[in-house]
């Protein structure tokens, strides 16, 4: 289950909010202008639904977030626990960065923890099926697959260019939990 985790951003043992609850997680991502919403597919996708199946799926919302955003591109990712470099795709989206474009994900299956670092505050969201979040662009933050990565996510951009990170050099991700699947 989606699940919403808030610490000081110089206490990771302090826990300010923690819920399940999704209309109070995405009031709480709006006060810091981070879009939560929860979407349906039509229709059953298979595990293995390639990018065709899945964009097709999902076709309604995507347009209308495309068409609200002025976004440019879409793709899909899908990341599986015997994905070989698992390992050296955890330590790169672990290390906190911003993005010169919005951050938008929605996540067709599995999940994994976006940790967002706004207004001395880090706002830990796990993010799981049917979740859709929008990162701002400019907002410092960073994403955990987990050890055993699981997730097929449809990702949104400005650029054509896609994901491109500018690390802050700050090792707060090493002082924060990291994410492992939760129970459902």
């Amino acid at each position: 289950m989606t699940h919403l985790t808030v610490y000081p951003d110089t206490d990771p043992a302090t826990v300010l909010l923690d819920t399940r609850d999704g209309a109070e997680i995405a009031a709480s991502l709006s006060g810091i202008g981070v879009v939560f919403e929860r979407w349906d597919a039509p229709h059953a996708l298979g595990e293995d639904a390639d990018q065709t199946a899945v964009l097709a799926a999902y076709e309604a919302d995507v347009k209308r977030l495309m068409d609200e955003g002025g976004y440019k591109s879409v793709d899909v990712v899908r990341v599986k626990p015997d994905n070989p470099n698992r390992a050296e795709m955890r330590q790169k989206f672990l290390a906190e960065h911003t993005h010169d474009d919005d951050e938008v994900r929605f996540f067709v299956e599995g999940a994994g923890a976006f940790y967002l670092r706004k207004d001395g505050r880090v706002y830990r969201v796990v993010c799981e099926r049917n979740d859709l979040i929008s990162v701002p662009a400019g907002t410092t933050h960073w994403f955990d697959t987990g050890a055993a990565p699981h997730f097929c996510a449809i990702r949104i951009f400005t650029s054509p260019e896609g994901w491109v990170g500018h690390f802050t050099g700050d090792d707060i991700a090493t002082r924060f939990p990291k994410f492992e699947s939760e129970p459902q």
